[in-house]
Order: structure tokens, then C-alpha cells, then sequence
């Protein structure tokens, strides 16, 4: 289902409050990254967002990506990966299929060649299972690239991934030798 204008504008603020920067709606997130519903709504009408519970439940419900969740009472909501903050947002290590995919912008690929796939600002690497979601990362970047990435082989020398909540897959980082050079290129 696509989401309103309305509802995607609201969206990037949830993300940018729960993931990045909780201050903005004037709230604090726990140790694992929750907050609470009531003040999350309170402070995003302070930041002058309104946004009803009914409203935030849809967004939640909606999202294409998948990016909140609520815990089982719904008095608290939380981004499920992406954050540039310290929170430990409870992953459970996962074994990997053989092959994930990085989406990344042409301008990139240099550094990556150089020191591998980084984290850059947030916690984690977000790998893709599949080709068209990571086309699609990439498209958001500028003219994109996607990376096949060895995944078999970095768990068999011990790199451990996580999977989140939305099918995300994460690790720290991944060496330029975990990037298959057939799998490498420019996206159609």
C-alpha cells in the first residue's frame, strides 16, 4: 500500500527522531532503543508535527520498509535498525544466506574497493537478501551499483550478521574479498 505525502513526511520524522536524533521531538529513547507513544506524540506536536495515535499506528502498519515497531501493548515504539545513536536494539545473531547484496552510489565504489563496505555513521553494515531492494538503496544514493557480497564465506571466517525485525541484514563490516566481482556492477 503507498503511504499519503502526509504520512511519508511524518514517516522521515519518526526516523529521524527514533533512529538519529530524539531530541528533536524533545523525548529520550531507553537503552534499546524504545520510547514511549504518549510522549513520542506530545513531542512531535511541540516540534509542530501532529500526529494522532490512530495516525502513527497506520505509518507503523504501513511502512514499506517496515522501520518501527511497537512493543506487545503498543505504549512503546522503537526503529527496528539504522540507528546513528548508541542503543542495542536486542539483535539476535543470524546464519546468512550465501550471497546478500550492498545497493551504493557509483561515487562510493573507489572507497569502498579501498576499505571495504564501513558503517560509516551507524551501528551497523545493511546488506539486502535480495537484488531489487538493494537496487533500490542504491537509487537513492545517485547512480547505482550493487554489490553481491560472499556471505557464506564471511560467516565461515567468523563474521557474525543479524537479521532484523524487517528482514534487514546487518554486520560491522564487510572486506573488499567478500565482494564477488561478478556480482559487482552497475545496476540496469
Amino acid at each position: 500500500m503507498e503511504q499519503s505525502k502526509s504520512d511519508e513526511t511524518l514517516g522521515r520524522f519518526l526516523s529521524l527522531v527514533l533512529r538519529h536524533n530524539p531530541a528533536a521531538a524533545q523525548i529520550t529513547l531507553d537503552e534499546h532503543g524504545w520510547a514511549d507513544v504518549e510522549a513520542l506524540l506530545a513531542g512531535c506536536a511541540r516540534a509542530g508535527r501532529r500526529i494522532g495515535r490512530d495516525t502513527l499506528e497506520r505509518i507503523v502498519r504501513e511502512n514499506s520498509k517496515q522501520r518501527y515497531s511497537f512493543n506487545g501493548d503498543h505504549t512503546k515504539i522503537r526503529a527496528n535498525q539504522g540507528h546513528s545513536i548508541a542503543v542495542d536494539v536486542e539483535l539476535r545473531q543470524a546464519q546468512p544466506p550465501a550471497r546478500l547484496y550492498h545497493g551504493t552510489a557509483m561515487r562510493f565504489l573507489e572507497s569502498i574497493r579501498a576499505q571495504g563496505i564501513t558503517r560509516q555513521s551507524r551501528q551497523h553494515v545493511h546488506l539486502s537478501a535480495d537484488y531489487p531492494t538493494a537496487l533500490a538503496v542504491g537509487s537513492r544514493h545517485g547512480r547505482p551499483v550493487v554489490l553481491a557480497i560472499d556471505a557464506a564465506a564471511m560467516a565461515r571466517d567468523g563474521y557474525v550478521f543479524y537479521r532484523s525485525e524487517n528482514g534487514v541484514w546487518l554486520c560491522e563490516r564487510v572486506p573488499w574479498s567478500y565482494v564477488l566481482e561478478d556480482g559487482a556492477g552497475l545496476a540496469p
